[in-house]
């Protein structure tokens, strides 16, 4: 081996073989979370179970671990917490999530810098606990944001991006981190674990006894919140400023991911999107999760065979990327868009084609837009099968029709016959 190609093997940052959801709590503990709190639900039990692991060797020195009763009474603590000016960090999954619902809604609408990880899986019945993301995106409307995961380093990374977004003074809104249940969470890939001096230059500075600039429990500034407003005060305007703040955080989202390259050299796109030999294509998928890293490769490999074929990777899905989606159609002439979750009833019965659709509609592009749900409750998605969604997109350039077996406007690419 040659004295260049040695040095490529040289890894000058400390990298860890870990799961996903370890990923998650060595995130935590690099961020200095204060406050933690945990219920254990199947797939995201290991992230606070490690996270136990870390207070109780006295590796996260301040950290108060809270163990509770429920989710619902994980998310209660937490909303305290961090009402009372701490960095707080949990996880959960499926329905436990949905547990939490009353509680996500106090910490938005308290603008609340909650950070919360999600082991995606399927919503029962019938019970599933494998990847499907329709548990993240049912909290669509709830005034958090969410980030979609590709990989194990990108678990880690997001969450350090999450703080630095959050905790930005002109955002105060709290966010999801969501990554596939057990395909990410229980899968082993190498993580490089970050300088933790380096990891303090990047994020803001914990908050002191102080709190926050708008939210606090102090005896010598008194204030009140959560009291009841009458429908002539002001609660359509905070609801007002909940969404401004979300479509403003674009922006913040797109800085933190540019400074997070220049600090540790890993590139995320603009934050929002991330493209992928869109240069030249006819046809682009737009996908998320860890089926967009597996896109990738059947890209790669229509290219060789002369496809001119691309992808976008979609990495928050709120705030939904609007200008980057319609900047993106413009380049080419068909769009798929594969879902991981359900939205019954919705014009096409996945949450971010539906989204994609609204975001083109009235517009004037003139690019088609296919619908695809695949992969939901885990079921395995191969290569083969991408290059088959891919191929389909190219027929319908081709062609100009759209495949025979669509149901309600949408292709469920390999269903099962069930009666």
């Amino acid at each position: 081996m040659t004295e260049a190609k040695q040095k490529d093997f040289i890894q000058d940052k400390e990298t860890k073989i870990i799961k996903g959801n370890l990923s998650a709590a060595y995130a935590a503990k690099s961020a200095r979370v204060q406050v933690i709190s945990a219920y254990p639900i199947t797939p995201q039990t290991t992230v606070v179970e490690k996270l136990s692991e870390f207070v109780d060797g006295g590796l996260m020195p301040g950290t108060q671990y809270i163990k509770v009763e429920s989710e619902h009474s994980v998310m209660a603590s937490i909303v305290g917490a961090s009402i009372a000016g701490t960095r707080t960090f949990t996880a959960t999954a499926g329905q436990g999530l949905f547990y939490m619902y009353e509680m996500i809604h106090w910490a938005s609408s308290s603008r609340l810098p909650i950070v919360t990880a999600i082991a995606s899986r399927g919503v029962a019945p019938p019970w599933n606990i494998w990847a499907d993301f329709t548990d993240v995106i049912a909290a669509r409307d709830t005034g958090w944001m969410s980030a979609f995961c590709a990989t194990h380093q990108e678990i880690y990374d997001e969450i350090l991006m999450s703080y630095k977004v959050s905790e930005d003074p002109d955002v105060m809104l709290p966010k999801f981190v969501a990554y596939g249940g057990f395909i990410l969470s229980h899968t082993s890939k190498p993580v490089i674990i970050e300088d933790q001096d380096l990891v303090d230059s990047y994020l803001p500075p914990l908050p002191d006894e102080k709190g926050w600039d708008h939210i606090f429990i102090d005896p010598e500034r008194p204030m009140m919140h959560g009291n009841l407003i009458m429908p002539s005060g002001f609660y359509s305007e905070f609801r007002l400023k909940i969404h401004d703040t979300m479509m403003k955080a674009k922006e913040k989202i797109k800085s933190a991911a540019n400074e997070f390259k220049e600090v540790f050299g890993r590139d995320y796109g603009n934050g929002m999107v991330r493209p992928y030999k869109l240069d030249g294509a006819d046809v682009a998928i737009i996908i998320y999760g860890d089926l967009a890293l597996q896109m990738e490769q059947a890209v790669d490999e229509l290219r060789q065979e002369g496809y001119k074929v691309g992808m976008v990777k979609l990495r928050h899905f709120r705030p939904f990327p609007v200008e980057d989606i319609r900047d993106i159609a413009k380049k080419v002439k068909i769009l798929g868009v594969v879902d991981r979750a359900t939205a019954f009833g919705s014009p096409t019965g996945g949450p971010v084609s539906s989204e994609v659709k609204t975001s083109l509609y009235n517009t004037g592009i003139k690019t088609k837009v296919l619908p695809m749900i695949s992969g939901l409750g885990g079921r395995e998605v191969s290569v083969e099968e991408q290059k088959d969604q891919l191929k389909i997109l190219v027929k319908m350039y081709e062609t100009g029709e759209l495949p025979d077996d669509l149901i309600h406007g949408t292709l469920w690419h390999g269903k099962l016959e069930v009666k």
